[in-house]
């Protein structure tokens, strides 16, 4: 850490030095960018580009209804992310900023998992500079402005979704310090971008990679394959997952007053004490300890999933 900050007493609002010794993906910067990893400005997109934003929009509004979470339907209408093409980031800095106190900036690809904590520590939202072409319209397994804007950025209109963004930042300090990414990683993955939510009787995604892809926005909630168990984070954060096909499990909050609680205020220096070097449960596992709303028969897993050209039922 520079200029005396240390894994134990961060300074938030500088850029951690990243440590050779914490087990992370190796990722080349590009020439033109500094150490924050951000893009001296955001790109110009063709008509073509917004044609594709646009479209992408206009199908996944078709579907969510009825299946996303109220907070980002309600994100989404005061973002105004259906005017038309690919949003401004200083537009939507402005005016999250007025809401929750956040903005977006402009990254060219996947930053380091060291950098990606400061941004959201201070409340930047980091969205990739490019979108998708037609040939990738359906999936892209690097997350383009559409994923990162239409999936994530909507929920920073909410308070408290809002907070606990910003202490998963912080608390990638600590993660670093015990060598923890992929437990840490695990929690981002089965709730900021997988994650599903009770509103009354009735479940709901606000997970960003369900909510900016079409197959995914149904199965999770309405096929039998695949489990769907409350939220425990010393599980989740001992549980593998699926970075490129639909999920085998998908874990629950009762509301996003409980999520924060279930984190911030979790002890995590004991947590990562006790936690194995790699994960302990399968993504498809139930144990015996899990609140199981719905154990599925994993047929689309069992298939062989989307190499296999099976159903998502």
């Amino acid at each position: 850490m520079s200029d005396g900050a240390t894994l134990d007493q961060p300074d938030f609002a500088r850029l951690p030095d990243g440590d050779p010794a914490v087990y992370t993906a190796p990722l080349k910067r590009p020439d033109h960018i500094g150490e924050d990893w951000i893009e001296p400005q955001q790109r110009i997109y063709s008509s073509d580009e917004d044609a594709i934003w646009n479209d992408l929009y206009a199908r996944q509004m078709d579907l969510l209804p009825g299946r996303a979470a109220s907070a980002f339907l309600a994100g989404t209408q005061k973002l105004g992310l259906g005017r038309g093409g690919v949003p401004a980031f200083a537009r939507l800095s402005e005016e999250l900023g007025a809401l929750t106190g956040w903005s977006v900036v402009p990254v060219p690809m996947l930053i380091p998992d060291h950098v990606f904590f400061w941004h959201l520590a201070n409340r930047r939202f980091p969205a990739g500079n490019f979108i998708r072409t037609r040939e990738t319209f359906d999936y892209i397994q690097e997350p383009d402005v559409f994923h990162d804007v239409f999936g994530h950025v909507p929920m920073l209109a909410d308070p408290t979704y809002a907070d606990y963004m910003q202490e998963y930042g912080r608390a990638g300090w600590k993660a670093m310090r015990y060598n923890r990414l992929k437990a840490l990683g695990s929690l981002y993955w089965y709730t900021v971008e997988f994650g599903l939510i009770l509103e009354g009787k009735d479940l709901r995604t606000y997970g960003a990679g369900i909510l900016s892809g079409p197959a995914e926005a149904v199965f999770c909630l309405e096929a039998q394959s695949p489990n769907r168990i409350m939220l425990n984070v010393d599980r989740v954060m001992r549980t593998d997952y699926v970075i490129d096909d639909l999920q085998p499990t998908y874990f629950v909050i009762e509301s996003f007053q409980d999520l924060y609680h279930q984190t911030v205020d979790r002890d995590f220096d004991r947590l990562y004490r006790s936690l194995a070097p790699g994960f302990t449960y399968a993504n498809t596992a139930v144990i015996d300890i899990d609140d199981v709303l719905h154990r599925g028969s994993l047929e689309y897993f069992l298939r062989g999933g989307r190499g296999s050209g099976a159903s998502p039922v």
